[in-house]
């Protein structure tokens, strides 16, 4: 059974790090556009970031505007996980965040070009 599980959220305060985990079964997450996005209350579901692999174990991250150089996505083939690494944390930053999976080529920046979805983690950030 293909599936992403999301761990890690909760509840910190702004200026915080939390680490969010997704951990993918049923299929190799290495091979695949790994990417995650986020939806707060009345928001469409928005791009975070994405991990896309170029050539043997070398990936390519890209991320939103809002979160660069804030926000980090790692892998861990061994685990079959990927990670989001969630610096200086804002209020803005509250949102459900989901893990995403796709066979594409490049990262799509939007939900419809992902065909795996996890069901998703609350963060919410005190300011």
């Amino acid at each position: 059974q293909v599936q992403l599980v999301e761990s890690g959220g909760g509840l910190v305060q702004a200026g915080d790090s939390l680490t969010l985990s997704c951990a993918a079964s049923g299929f190799t997450s290495s091979r695949y556009v790994m990417a995650w996005f986020r939806q707060a209350p009345g928001m469409e579901r928005e791009f975070v970031g994405a991990s896309t692999r170029i050539g043997g174990n070398v990936y390519r991250t890209n991320y939103a505007e809002s979160v660069k150089g804030r926000f980090t996505i790692s892998r861990n083939n061994a685990k079959n996980t990927v990670y989001l690494e969630m610096n200086s944390l804002k209020g803005e930053d509250t949102a459900v965040y989901y893990c995403a999976a796709d066979q594409a080529s490049t990262a799509p920046l939007t939900t419809a070009g992902y065909a795996i979805w996890g069901q998703g983690t609350q963060v919410t950030v005190s300011s």
